[in-house]
């Protein structure tokens, strides 16, 4: 072969495609880069990022010949809930078993507030307060609403404690198990300065613990003080972050709860810092079953009025995950996130806006900065002007009931007349490590990694 046609051949050699590590992938390199020139560490909200075993790695076995399913609509599947019955003289009966999340009031508009009980009302359902206390349009808007009690004691007091129809006394979070919140000043106006008693415009950060209690032994004394001061009517519920759930949900029942809610790692409307977000906690997959075995150990798992019941949060969007949950063990579920979207964070009509901000619809997750073009996570008085509460309202209302029809039509194919007839016999796994966490079956077989013999 002549050297020029030797160098041709050279040339036409086909390249190798670039190819990026699984350890250092761009976003990896992204974050070493921006941490390398700025200083600080990343805040965001939107909870885990990470692809992580959740409820779309289980499958239900509908009836067939062993089973037969209910007639369509025609054969009524149940879906009430009532939460509160183990000490509280007023109990909450729910029609669904959806309820919505604590997300406060600085964090989110005075609109999306009202949104969120407007939504939740129309479904037949509670919502939250949320740390930093309770707002006129909040409370007038909620035919049932859950006050939470959290370290910070922001906004608190006993006449907005006797207005509530629950308490929800929070130790923790699932995107920041043993951390506390942030509130940038920006978000500090005049009126969340005021219900705060917060200096105006100063950034913010809650304490991660009660300032009262050190163990659950002093959490016994805050229930009873809690009961008290609302004369034994409401419900009490204690949320803790998805780390030592059998532990923790055992401790939460003996110090006298009513209702324990498990939060997982997938969710989170609050900011932090990404650290704690992607590394701190358990998916809620892998935490709902000891839970329900904490509950199962002390006798008050679904045992009539002395039952605690169990809330699970985390990364929960349709209807299939709410009737994976409760076959789990769990007697309701609340959202967060999924509530923003349906009231119209995220949109892609807002495209434009978001390329602005950096980022793009979808992917938005700066919400402590308070420029939300949607108006939901922001004080600004000309943002929050672009949310209708009314229509956002309905919103949320059709897409909790699209929620429970789901539920139901999943529930009607396993033969079950009510959402809480649902089982984790009518479960598989589709994964081993989701078999494991949820403790079903690896599907085609009968192992469950750690229970039984393969």
């Amino acid at each position: 072969m002549s050297e020029d046609k030797a160098k041709d051949a050279v040339h036409k050699t086909p390249q190798t495609t670039p190819r990026y590590s699984a350890t250092f992938d761009e976003y990896t390199n992204s974050e070493i880069r921006r941490a390398a020139a700025t200083g600080i560490y990343d805040i965001r909200g939107a909870g885990s990022k990470r692809k992580l075993p959740h409820f779309d790695d289980l499958l239900f076995l509908g009836a067939s010949v062993s089973r037969y399913p209910l007639e369509g609509y025609r054969e009524k599947c149940g879906t009430d809930v009532i939460l509160g019955t183990r000490f509280a003289k007023k109990p909450i009966h729910l029609k669904i078993p959806v309820t919505i999340a604590g997300m406060s009031f600085g964090s989110l508009s005075g609109p999306a507030k009202e949104a969120l009980g407007r939504g939740a009302t129309a479904a037949g359902t509670s919502t939250t307060t949320g740390d930093g206390g309770m707002t006129q349009e909040e409370r007038g808007h909620s035919t049932t609403l859950v006050y939470q009690y959290l370290p910070s004691r922001y906004g608190m007091n006993p006449d907005d404690l006797r207005k509530a129809d629950a308490i929800e006394l929070v130790i923790g979070q699932g995107a920041k198990p043993g951390g506390g919140g942030m509130l940038l000043g920006q978000k500090i106006t005049a009126r969340v300065a005021k219900m705060r008693c917060l200096p105006e415009g100063i950034d913010q950060r809650s304490s991660c613990r009660h300032p009262d209690w050190t163990g659950p032994d002093d959490l016994e004394i805050k229930i009873a003080e809690l009961r008290e001061i609302t004369d034994w009517e409401k419900p009490i519920y204690v949320k803790i972050g998805a780390t030592r759930p059998y532990f923790d949900v055992a401790l939460a029942v003996k110090a006298g709860a009513d209702v324990v809610v498990l939060d997982g790692m997938q969710g989170g409307t609050a900011a932090t810092q990404e650290v704690f977000i992607e590394h701190v906690g358990l998916p809620i997959l892998a935490a709902i079953r000891p839970a329900v075995k904490a509950l199962q150990d002390l006798g008050v798992y679904r045992n009539g009025k002395n039952s605690v019941q169990l809330i699970v949060s985390g990364g929960i969007r349709n209807g299939a995950d709410v009737a994976k949950a409760i076959a789990l063990g769990a007697d309701a579920v609340a959202i967060g996130t999924a509530a923003l979207i349906a009231l119209g964070d995220n949109d892609p009509h807002l495209e434009a806006e978001y390329q602005k901000l950096g980022t793009t619809a979808g992917a938005y997750d700066d919400w402590h900065e308070g420029k939300d073009p949607a108006g939901i996570t922001t004080q600004d008085p000309e943002l929050m002007k672009r949310l209708d509460p009314i229509k956002a309202g309905h919103r949320l209302a059709n897409y909790l009931a699209v929620m429970t029809m789901e539920a139901q039509v999943v529930a009607r194919a396993c033969g079950k007349s009510h959402l809480h007839n649902l089982e984790p016999e009518d479960l598989v796994a589709l994964t081993i490590e989701a078999s494991a966490m949820a403790q079903v079956p690896l599907a085609g077989t009968s192992w469950i990694p750690g229970v039984t013999k393969f």
